[in-house]
C-alpha cells in the first residue's frame, strides 16, 4: 500500500485539455484584423508560431516543420511532385522556373585544335567528291573534273596535316582511294586518257589498297578507246589473273571484252575461243550474237547453225507478260498489277526482250544466205528453228523480213507471193502483211489492189496506223479529200507520233484549200522533225500561197541550210526574189539551181531572158541551146536562138539557124518570114523561093483553120440535135463520163494558163515587132507555146521519203511502211 498514491484535487491528471490556443480559433477569423492583414500582405509569410500545451509529454514541439529551402512541409508524408502549396518567403508562384532566365550558352568549340581542323578538312573532301559525282550524273563533265581535282588537292593537304600532327597511322585510306578513283574516272570521261592512266597507275601500284588490281580493266578500256588493242588485251588478262574464281560474273565480262578486242584485231579464232568459253559457262545473248558474227567471218556454215541454235536457247530470266493481265475478282491484286505494270523493272524486262529479238532477227538475216545454197532455203531453216524455240512469235516477223529481202533483190513477184501467205494467219501478222502489200501495189500504181489490201489490213487491225494511212492514200487518189483526211486523223488518234499521217493530212488540207489548217499541221510536224527539208519546203509554199513572201523566203533559206544542193528549192527561192523585184538575188539563186540541175526548163528560160534584158544576148544563147537539147521538138527555143544571133549582129549565123529550123519545121510561118526578110536585106537569090513557100504555108494554114472551124460548128450542131432527141441517155452518159474529163481539162487548163503567164513575162524581154528583122509580136510567139510537161498531181506519202519539187509533186520511194508493224 506504500506504493499507492491517492489523487488529490489539486493535481488533476486531465486538467488543461479543454484549454486551447486562441490562434486556432477559426470561428472569429473574419473579425480578426491581424489575420486579415496577413492574407492581404506578406505579414503572414513569417515563420509559423509554436504553441505549448501544459501538462503533456510533447512539451514545445512545433506544429509544422520545413524543408531545407524554407518551404513549409504539410503534416502528411504524401505531397504533389514538382511544387508545393507553401511558398518560400519573398518568392512567387513559378512552377516552370521561368523567373530564372535563359540557360547559359554552351561552351564554344575550339576549332583551332589540330583534331578539329582535320575533321573539317575530311568533311570538305567528302563533299567535293560527292559534288563531282553529282555533276557527272547531270552531264556537266567539266565541272565534275574540276571538283575531283579540288578534292584531290584537299586530300593531299589532309594527309600532310595528319603527318605533321603525328597521326600518320590514322590516315583514311578509303577516302584516299575514293578520291583517286573519282579523279581517274573524270579524266576518262573528259577523254584525257594519259592523265586517267596515271591516276589508275597510282592506285594499282599502292599495295595498301586491297582489290586495286581489278582497276586494270578500266585501264584496258582506255587502251581500247585509244585503239591500242594489244595493250588492251594485256591489261584485261592482268585483271583476269587478279580476280578469283568466286567473282564469276566479273571474269565473264572481262573475257567478253577480250573477245571483242580480238574481233577488232581480225583474230577471229582467238575471239571464238573466248566466246565459246563464255557460252559454255554463262551464256548470254550478246556473246551468242558475237559468236555467230565470228563464224560468219570465217565462213563456217555448220558452226553458224549451231551458234544460232545456242542463241535462241539462251534463257532470258524474265517473267511472262501474262502476270500483268488484270484480274476481274481480286481488287487488291489489280492495284498491285497497275503499280508494277510500268515500273522500272518491267521497262528493263521489255528492253531486254526487244534487244534479244533484234539480235535474233539480225542474226537470221545475216546467216540465211550463207548457211544454204539459196537465200530462201536458208531463211526457211531459220524460221523452222525459231518456231521450235521460246521465240515462236518471231517466226512470222522473219517471214515478213524474207519478203522485204525479196524486194531489196528486186524480186517483186516472190515478195508478193510470200506476203500473200499471211492472209490466213492471226490478225497482227495478217495486218502487217496486208499493209505491205497495199504499199507495194500503190507503188506499182495498181490502186484497186492497193485499196483492197488496205481494207484487209484495217479489218484485221483497225488500230494499225500504217493501214489507215494506205487507205487514206487510195481515197486521196480518188479525189475524195474529206474522207482521206478522216483516215489520216484516225491514224493520228491511234498513234500520235505518226509523222506520215500528219504530213499527208497537211497535204490534204492544202488540196482542199484550207491553208491555215495545213499550216498548223506542218508547224506541228516541224516541231517533231526539226531538220526535215520536206516539211520546211511545204511551210514555204503555204506561206507563199497565204501571201507572206518574206516568211516563205525565210523557210526556204532554212531548207537551203539543210540541203544546200537542192535545185528545186534554189529555183523557188529565185522565183520569190524575182516576184519581190530583187533581180540580183533572183539571178544568184537561179544560177545556183542551174549549176546543180541544168535541165530545168523554167530556170533555163529565166536565165536566158535575164541576159537578153541586160543586153548580153551572146550569153543567153548557151541557155536556149540547152533548152533545144532538152526539148528538140519545140521550135520556139530554136527561134529564140536565131533571134539572139540576129540581135547580136551575127546575121550570117542567124540565117544559117533559120535555114536549119526551116529544114526541121518546113511549115513554120515565123521561120519563113524571117528567112524572107533576112534574104531580102542581104540580097540573096533564095528570097523568091522562100516567099513562094511562105505564101503556100499561109494558104494551107488558112484552109486548115477553116476546116477546124466548120468541124466545130458541125459538132456543136450535132450536140444540140442529140440533146433535143435523147436527153435521158445523154444525161446518163454525162454522169458516167463527165467528171473525169472535166477534172483532166480543168487541171490542164489551169496549169497551162499559169505556165503561159509565166512564159509571157519572160518573153516580153525578147525583140519587139518594131525592131529590125522582127516579123511577129511576142503575143504570137507566146501563142505557139505548148507546155510539154502537162498537169502534175501531188500525191501523199506512203510512208516513204517525199522529194518535193517546184510543182509540189510527191515522188514515192520504198520506205518505212514496208517494215513490219
Amino acid at each position: 500500500m506504500e506504493n499507492v498514491h491517492l489523487a488529490v484535487e489539486e493535481d488533476d491528471l486531465y486538467s488543461g485539455y479543454n484549454d486551447f490556443n486562441p490562434t486556432f480559433d477559426s470561428e472569429d477569423l473574419e473579425n480578426d484584423m491581424g489575420f486579415q492583414q496577413a492574407i492581404r500582405t506578406s505579414h503572414g509569410r513569417r515563420p509559423p508560431m509554436t504553441a505549448k500545451f501544459p501538462g503533456t509529454a510533447i512539451g514545445t514541439r512545433p506544429l509544422v516543420s520545413s524543408f531545407g529551402d524554407g518551404a513549409a512541409r504539410p503534416m502528411t508524408a504524401v505531397r504533389a511532385a514538382g511544387y508545393t502549396s507553401y511558398m518560400t518567403r519573398g518568392s512567387s508562384f513559378d512552377p516552370l522556373g521561368q523567373s530564372r532566365g535563359p540557360a547559359p550558352p554552351l561552351e564554344a568549340k575550339n576549332e583551332d585544335t589540330p583534331e578539329e581542323k582535320i575533321k573539317l578538312l575530311e568533311k570538305k573532301v567528302n563533299d567535293l567528291t560527292e559534288e563531282s559525282c553529282v555533276a557527272q550524273s547531270t552531264g556537266n563533265l567539266q565541272l565534275a573534273l574540276e571538283k575531283a581535282k579540288e578534292a584531290g588537292r584537299k586530300e593531299r593537304t589532309l594527309v600532310r596535316q595528319r603527318e605533321q600532327s603525328g597521326n600518320s597511322d590514322h590516315i583514311n585510306l578509303d577516302l584516299t582511294y575514293s578520291v583517286l578513283l573519282n579523279l581517274a574516272n573524270q579524266y576518262e570521261n573528259n577523254e584525257m586518257y594519259p592523265e586517267a592512266l596515271n591516276s589508275y597507275q597510282v592506285i594499282v601500284k599502292n599495295k595498301m589498297f586491297s582489290n586495286a588490281g581489278r582497276l586494270k580493266v578500266n585501264m584496258g578500256n582506255i587502251y581500247f578507246k585509244q585503239k591500242n588493242y594489244p595493250k588492251a588485251i594485256k591489261f584485261y588478262r592482268m585483271a583476269l589473273d587478279q580476280i578469283s574464281n568466286s567473282h564469276k560474273d566479273m571474269r565473264i565480262k572481262i573475257m567478253q571484252n577480250i573477245g571483242v578486242v580480238f574481233v577488232r584485231l581480225g583474230q577471229y579464232s582467238d575471239a571464238i575461243t573466248s566466246f565459246e568459253h563464255i557460252m559454255s559457262e554463262s551464256p548470254n545473248i550478246k556473246t551468242g550474237f558475237n559468236l555467230i558474227l565470228c563464224y560468219y567471218a570465217i565462213g563456217d556454215r555448220e558452226r553458224m547453225k549451231k551458234a544460232f541454235q545456242k542463241l535462241i536457247s539462251v534463257p532470258l530470266g524474265i517473267d511472262d507478260e501474262d502476270k500483268y493481265i488484270l484480274s476481274n475478282d481480286d481488287t487488291s491484286l489489280n492495284m498491285v498489277i497497275e503499280a508494277i505494270k510500268n515500273d522500272k523493272l518491267h521497262q528493263m524486262e521489255r528492253d531486254l526482250k526487244l534487244r534479244t529479238e533484234k539480235y535474233i532477227m539480225t542474226a537470221a538475216k545475216l546467216i540465211a544466205p550463207a548457211i544454204e545454197t539459196s537465200f530462201a532455203s536458208g531463211f526457211d531453216w531459220c524460221v523452222d528453228m525459231v518456231k521450235t524455240s521460246q521465240y515462236v512469235e518471231l517466226a512470222n516477223d522473219l517471214e515478213i523480213n524474207k519478203a522485204i529481202t525479196y524486194l531489196r533483190q528486186k524480186n517483186f513477184n516472190q515478195a508478193v507471193e510470200t506476203l500473200k501467205t499471211f492472209e490466213k494467219k492471226d490478225s497482227r501478222v495478217k495486218s502487217a502483211a496486208a499493209t505491205n502489200l497495199s504499199c507495194l501495189y500503190f507503188l506499182e500504181k495498181d490502186y484497186d489492189q492497193a485499196d483492197r489490201y488496205a481494207d484487209l489490213a484495217m479489218n484485221a487491225d483497225r488500230y494499225n496506223p500504217a493501214a489507215l494511212i494506205n487507205k487514206g492514200n487510195t481515197v486521196f487518189l480518188k479525189q475524195d479529200y474529206e474522207k482521206s483526211a478522216e483516215f489520216y486523223k484516225e491514224a493520228l488518234r491511234n498513234d500520235s507520233s505518226c509523222t506520215v499521217g500528219l504530213y499527208n493530212l497537211g497535204l490534204t488540207y492544202k488540196r482542199l484549200g484550207r491553208l491555215e489548217e495545213a499550216l498548223d499541221c506542218f508547224l506541228k510536224l516541224h516541231a517533231i522533225l526539226r531538220n526535215s527539208d520536206q516539211v520546211m519546203y511545204q511551210l514555204a509554199i503555204l506561206n507563199e500561197l497565204l501571201g507572206d513572201s518574206q516568211q516563205a523566203i525565210e523557210w526556204l533559206m532554212q531548207v537551203i541550210s539543210v540541203t544546200p544542193t537542192d535545185p528545186h528549192a534554189l529555183a523557188k527561192l529565185g522565183k520569190l526574189y524575182d516576184d519581190e523585184g530583187d533581180k540580183s538575188q533572183a539571178f544568184q539563186y537561179y544560177s545556183e539551181s542551174y549549176r546543180y540541175f541544168p535541165c530545168n526548163i523554167d530556170v533555163i528560160e529565166w536565165l536566158g531572158a535575164y541576159y537578153i534584158e541586160t543586153q548580153f544576148c551572146e550569153k543567153a544563147i548557151q541557155y536556149f541551146e540547152r533548152a533545144m537539147l532538152i526539148q528538140p521538138t519545140q521550135v520556139k527555143w530554136q527561134l529564140i536562138v536565131a533571134s539572139c544571133y540576129r540581135r547580136s549582129g551575127n546575121y550570117q549565123k542567124a540565117l544559117e539557124t533559120y535555114k536549119e529550123i526551116h529544114r526541121k519545121f518546113p511549115e513554120n510561118v515565123e521561120c519563113l518570114r524571117f528567112l524572107v526578110r533576112l534574104s531580102t536585106d542581104m540580097g540573096l537569090k533564095e528570097v523568091q523561093e522562100y516567099a513562094t513557100r511562105l505564101k503556100k504555108v499561109e494558104k494551107m494554114k488558112e484552109i486548115r483553120e477553116q476546116r477546124v472551124k466548120s468541124g466545130r460548128e458541125n459538132s456543136a450542131r450535132g450536140r444540140r440535135e442529140g440533146r433535143e432527141g435523147s436527153a435521158g441517155s445523154a444525161a446518163a452518159s454525162s454522169v458516167l463520163t463527165s467528171p473525169k474529163k472535166s477534172i483532166v481539162m480543168d487541171s490542164g487548163h489551169s496549169s497551162g494558163s499559169i505556165r503561159g503567164e509565166r512564159l509571157s513575162a519572160k518573153m516580153r524581154s525578147l525583140p519587139g515587132s518594131n525592131e529590125p528583122y522582127e516579123a511577129s509580136s511576142p503575143k504570137e510567139l507566146d501563142a505557139s507555146y505548148v507546155d510539154p510537161l502537162g498537169p502534175q498531181m501531188e500525191r501523199p506519202k506512203t510512208g516513204a521519203k517525199k522529194r518535193v519539187d517546184d510543182d509540189d509533186f510527191a515522188e514515192e520511194e520504198l520506205g518505212d511502211d514496208l517494215l513490219p508493224e
